[in-house]
């Protein structure tokens, strides 16, 4: 049977499905003739598999550092990428002047709707999920919360749960010890990872609900516990292809429920029924300290907002729902809990593998007389002065750059424009230009790890875990943009001020 007849008898038998392909080539053929994409002009590196293009390799940790590096040699700063499919490209930029541009233009360059609907689907749509107006006017809230003073109020908070957790280590090794009677090689094991992970839900639950998780003594709190498998069992299922189809057909999860979907559910409840009650609770509180004509002095994230939120000079169109303050408080335990456990538990691992900056940064911590534990200005000043320790910033800065807890990031052009370069693209054509065309639909791949990480910019030891090189950073690195210390880490643009203000709060000591 000739190729005619197998069409005919195809669309015979299957007249949606013939339809419905045919469509989709007519519009393939349309947008690759009639509107021929303009990254064509870039480089583009070859011999990418049909599916899944270039996509695996730069979202792998253990491949991407290579081929970053790489791509930047052969092809230049801005590489053009296969995706998923033969007919779709992606921007990879690793020009600093591209990604500035990309960053500082919020608006036209989105979170995907994939990805907003996977976050949405967990926490709720906060200030991670949401675009437009919608994040403008949460933001507008959350802003007054995030002040420096009010996040400096926060040390104390920090320093007491890190002395808890010490001591919780302490007595584990004491009482490990005196069950094995002090045995050579029998001494205590510890997942770091997962303890500084107790740790951190312990502080974000005080910081931000005034809620106390109590996670370092035992993990029995039901909220805890929520938030916790929640998070695990949706991060690990993340790549499950029923996951995947989920967030196209969101129905699916419902006519088959997985056990991702069953594990958010009952999470969702639980959050929804203890959160609610903290926030009608405050709401109350709050209302009865202006009844009495006292100002409420809640200091945690939960309180801050409510009484932004309920401002009289606020009109009651820039004003959120109860349900949106929950779902940026579940968006600040969900951002802040596992990444911040997994760069102390980096940095720590990163100490361990180099004992001679161990010894050093040991040596300057021990010189900084320890606080009283049972005053809040003693604990303030004795954060004055670890912050103005020069080692100990730039262990933290280089463990920041060398393993960034957030690897890259995704957007998508909602809008056609044009992106400036740092030197001349010499595109496929030949021709070279001091910037180049996006339309409308692009994918563009913000790669956090593969700027810091840039052998022309941070020398050939990029790769190396070397704290003293923040003493004497190349010129280069003035380029870069990025929120703290010309790292994209924290991100870049005014969509990350709110972020800005957390830092400080390490950073920078509060006045006297």
């Amino acid at each position: 049977m000739g190729f005619q007849a197998l069409v005919s008898q195809y669309a015979l038998s299957y007249p949606v499905s013939f339809t419905i392909a045919t469509l989709l080539l007519a519009y393939a053929v349309y947008r690759s003739v009639a509107q021929p994409d303009p990254l064509l002009v870039l480089p583009c590196p070859p011999n990418a598999p049909s599916i899944g293009g270039h996509v695996p390799g730069i979202l792998d940790p253990s491949r991407s550092p290579h081929l970053h590096d790489r791509f930047v040699k052969q092809y230049g700063r801005n590489i053009r990428l296969q995706g998923l499919h033969p007919w779709e490209s992606r921007l990879l930029p690793l020009d600093p002047v591209s990604l500035a541009h990309i960053f500082k233009n919020h608006v036209v360059y989105e979170k995907p709707w994939q990805s907003r609907r996977l976050i949405t689907s967990l926490i709720g749509c906060g200030m991670l999920a949401a675009e437009g107006h919608v994040h403008k006017r949460q933001r507008r809230v959350a802003t007054p919360a995030f002040s420096l003073q009010n996040m400096r109020a926060l040390v104390p908070l920090v320093f007491n749960k890190g002395e808890e957790l010490k001591d919780r280590w302490k007595e584990m090794m004491e009482q490990h010890a005196a069950e094995t009677g002090g045995k050579a090689g029998m001494g205590l094991k510890l997942d770091v990872c997962h303890w500084i992970s107790r740790a951190t839900f312990d502080v974000i639950g005080l910081a931000a609900f005034d809620y106390q998780f109590n996670a370092i003594q035992d993990e029995t709190n039901e909220l805890f516990c929520a938030y916790k498998d929640m998070f695990e069992t949706a991060i690990s299922q993340s790549t499950n292809l029923f996951s995947i189809i989920s967030i196209y057909f969101p129905i699916w999860d419902k006519i088959f429920p997985s056990e991702r979907s069953r594990a958010v559910a009952q999470g969702q409840e639980t959050i929804n029924r203890v959160a609610s009650k903290l926030v009608q609770e405050k709401k109350t509180e709050i209302r009865e300290g202006e009844e009495a004509g006292k100002l409420f002095g809640g200091k945690d994230l939960l309180s801050l907002m409510l009484k932004s939120n309920m401002a009289v000079d606020l009109p009651e169109s820039q004003r959120i729902s109860d349900a949106d303050i929950l779902h940026n408080i579940n968006t600040f335990m969900f951002a802040g809990s596992d990444t911040t456990s997994l760069a102390l538990t980096w940095t720590l691992l990163l100490l361990a593998k180099h004992p001679f900056i161990q010894t050093r940064l040991r040596a300057e911590l021990r010189a900084a007389p320890p606080p009283d534990r049972t005053s809040d200005d003693s604990v303030l000043e004795h954060y004055n002065e670890l912050a103005a320790l020069p080692l100990l910033n730039n262990v933290c800065r280089e463990s920041l750059r060398l393993v960034p807890p957030v690897h890259s990031s995704l957007r998508i052009a909602v809008a056609d424009d044009v992106i400036p370069t740092s030197t001349p693209v010499v595109g496929a054509d030949g021709i070279a230009r001091d910037s180049f065309n996006i339309r409308r639909g692009t994918y563009v791949y913000l790669p956090v790890e593969g700027m810091n990480l840039d052998k022309d910019t941070w020398g050939d030891t990029a790769w190396q875990f070397i704290p003293d090189r923040w003493d004497d950073l190349p010129e280069a690195v003035a380029s870069l943009p990025g929120l703290y210390s010309n790292l994209l880490t924290f991100s870049a643009g005014p969509r990350v001020r709110i972020r800005l203000n957390l830092h400080r709060t390490c950073q920078q000591p509060p006045s006297s």
